[in-house]
C-alpha cells in the first residue's frame, strides 16, 4: 500500500491490512530491586548495632548466566500489563507479593542480553525486612539478602571511581565491582559514561544488573532528601538514632546529630514508648508524622 492509498483508506481498513511482523521487535522484561535494612552483628551489647543496607538477589536456575546471582525479574507476557508482570515475576522468583514497587528506569542497550534484543524496565522498593518472607520460587535456584555498599575511591574533576561491594556471609560470597564514571558536559547538561570491572568474586552478577544497582543507589540517594522514602526501611516505631543511621546509609555520608534532629523534627512525632532491649540507655520511640507536607522537605 503506497502513501496515496494509505491517505484514502479509513483507519479501520488500514489496521486490517497492517502487518506488524514486517518489523523486528525487542522482547520486554521487568527487573525488581528490593532494598531493606538490617542490623550488623555487634558483640558489644553496650553499643547500638550499626545498620547495613541489603538488596534481594536470586540465583539463576537456567541459562544464560546459570548459577549467577541476579536481580529478580523476567519476561512480560504478550497479553499482560507491565505492572502485572512485575508482581507475578516477583512472586514466582522470591515468593513475595506484599510490597509496593515504583518504576525506576528503562534499560535498552543492544547487547545487554546474549539471547536476543531485550529491553527491561526496572522497579524499586524499600521494604521492612520484618514484613518480608523470602523463599526461592519455581523460577530461581535460591534467593537471599546481600549487604550492599558503595564507596568512593577517587574523585577528579571529570572522573569518579567507586566500588560496589555485595556480600552474603552465610553463603561465603563477596562480589566487588570497580565503577569509573566519566563525566562530560554537553551544553548545560551532565552526561556520564560508565566503565564497570569485576575485581573480586568468582563470577559477577548476571546481565547488566550491577549497572542497574548502581543507578538504584544513586536514585535512592537523591530521593531520600525530598521524600519520606527512608521511613519505609524502618518499623512503624523507631528511635532517632536508627532513623539517622538510615539517612547516613542512603546518603553515603555522616550527619551531624544536632543538625539532623533539627531537620527531621517536623517529620516525626514522639510516642510514650522507649526501646531498651540491650544494655545501652533506653531511647524514646518515634513515628512518622503523616500530616507533614512532603513538598516542604528541604535537602539536608
Amino acid at each position: 500500500m503506497n502513501l496515496k492509498e494509505i491517505n484514502e483508506v479509513t483507519e479501520e481498513e488500514f489496521l486490517k491490512n497492517y502487518k506488524p511482523y514486517d518489523y523486528e521487535r525487542p522482547s520486554l522484561t521487568v527487573d525488581m530491586i528490593l532494598f531493606t535494612l538490617d542490623d550488623e552483628e555487634e558483640k558489644d551489647l553496650k553499643k547500638v548495632p550499626e545498620k547495613v543496607l541489603k538488596v534481594l538477589l536470586i540465583k539463576r536456575k537456567n541459562h544464560p548466566f546459570k548459577n549467577c546471582w541476579a536481580i529478580p525479574g523476567g519476561f512480560v507476557d504478550i497479553n499482560e500489563n507491565i505492572e502485572d508482570a512485575v508482581y507475578r515475576e516477583l512472586k514466582e522468583e522470591t515468593n513475595i507479593d506484599n510490597v509496593y514497587l515504583e518504576q525506576l528506569y528503562t534499560w535498552g542497550d543492544v547487547n545487554r542480553d546474549p539471547r536476543m534484543r531485550v529491553v527491561s524496565t526496572s522497579y524499586m522498593a524499600l521494604v521492612n525486612k520484618e514484613n518480608i518472607n523470602v523463599k526461592a520460587g519455581d523460577d530461581a535456584a535460591d534467593a537471599a539478602w546481600f549487604t550492599i555498599k558503595k564507596k568512593i575511591i577517587k574523585t577528579e574533576d571529570t572522573k569518579i571511581i567507586s566500588q560496589i561491594i555485595l556480600e552474603n556471609v552465610a553463603e561465603d560470597i563477596k562480589i566487588v565491582y570497580e565503577i569509573t564514571e566519566n563525566i562530560e558536559i554537553k551544553g548545560y547538561n551532565k552526561n556520564s559514561k560508565f566503565e564497570i570491572k569485576l575485581i573480586e568474586g568468582d563470577r559477577g552478577l548476571a546481565f547488566d544488573h550491577v549497572k542497574i544497582l548502581n543507578y538504584s543507589l544513586e536514585r535512592m540517594r537523591n530521593k531520600v532528601q525530598y521524600t519520606t522514602i527512608a521511613f519505609s526501611l524502618l518499623p512503624k516505631e523507631f528511635t532517632l538514632m536508627e532513623l539517622q543511621q538510615v539517612y547516613e546509609l542512603l546518603l553515603g555520608r555522616t550527619l551531624v546529630k544536632q543538625n539532623f534532629r533539627r531537620w527531621i523534627s517536623p517529620m516525626v512525632s514522639k510516642t510514650d514508648k522507649v526501646k531498651s532491649n540491650r544494655a545501652y540507655r533506653p531511647s524514646s520511640l518515634y513515628i512518622l508524622n503523616k500530616s507533614y507536607i512532603i513538598n516542604e522537605i528541604k535537602n539536608i
